[in-house]
Parts: structure tokens; C-alpha cells; sequence
């Protein structure tokens, strides 16, 4: 039996499967990295260990995912169905989808780790989680822009 050699490292075509784990991969590892910087400078977030924070990075990875595809299935059909106050409507509807979405996600993150992870203030936490949250997308907003710079180069 013989194995395929792996492809040349000058190789720069990838399937579509190689491009979603390296996404998904370097967002769950920017994730965790944003979830420990927290946990270790700023006391409104506690998490008890470094196998929890993983598994929470990962969690939170697929529901923001989730979330996202559900904003953008609500927002067409708001779209579809809204008219000439479609703006309005639209604006609504993705900020009351992200915003649920969000108490969604920190009571699954609290169902799912109870007290190893928690975050801790304003509004049960809401407002410290929210800012996590915040960065989370800002990192990876600036890694896929650093990335598709690099590609145009």
C-alpha cells in the first residue's frame, strides 16, 4: 500500500474542506486566545482552565456561526417581505437576531460549563461577555483582511 505524498508546500491550491478548517482552526485559536487574555487580565472574566476555555472557544465559534447564518436567512426574508421601509426593518431584525443570539450564547456557555466559565458584572455578565464577543469578531475581521491582503500581493 502506498500514501499519497502530502501536497508541496508551494502549492497554493486548496479545496474548499482545506479552506474551512484553516478558517475555522485559526478563528477557534484566535478565540482562545481572546477568551485567555481576559481570563488572565481583566477579573470580570473567569475561566477555570486552559482545556475549558478550549472547548468554550469552540462552542462559541459554531453558535456565532449559527447566529450569523440565522441573521442573514432573517434579513432576507425581512428584505423580501419588508418594502419600502425594508432599511428600518432590516436594521431591526439583525440587531434583535445578534442581540438574542448573544444572551443565547452566554446561557449556553453557562448550561454547558456552569461555573468554570463566567462572566462576571453589568447586567449578569451580559455587558463583559459582550465585549469579548466584540473583540472575537474585530480579531477575526482584521486576520481576514490581513489575509486577503497578503493574497492580492
Amino acid at each position: 500500500m502506498t500514501r499519497e505524498a502530502p501536497p508541496s508546500a508551494t502549492s497554493t491550491s486548496f479545496n474548499r474542506k482545506q479552506q474551512l478548517y484553516a478558517r475555522y482552526l485559526s478563528a477557534v485559536l484566535m478565540d482562545l486566545t481572546i477568551l485567555n487574555l481576559f481570563d488572565e487580565y481583566w477579573d470580570a472574566v473567569v475561566i477555570d482552565s486552559f482545556s475549558i476555555s478550549l472547548l468554550a472557544a469552540i462552542l462559541l465559534q459554531v453558535m456565532l456561526k449559527i447566529s450569523i447564518a440565522i441573521e442573514h436567512h432573517v434579513d432576507a426574508a425581512v428584505q423580501s417581505r419588508a418594502g419600502r421601509h425594508s432599511g428600518k426593518a432590516r436594521l431591526f431584525s439583525a440587531w434583535a437576531v445578534l442581540f438574542i443570539s448573544k444572551l443565547v450564547i452566554l446561557g449556553a456557555l453557562g448550561l454547558v460549563f456552569g461555573d468554570e466559565v463566567q462572566f462576571i458584572g453589568i447586567h449578569h455578565g451580559l455587558i463583559p461577555f459582550m465585549v469579548v464577543v466584540i473583540v472575537m469578531l474585530a480579531a477575526e475581521e482584521l486576520m481576514r483582511r490581513i489575509y486577503y491582503a497578503l493574497a492580492s500581493s
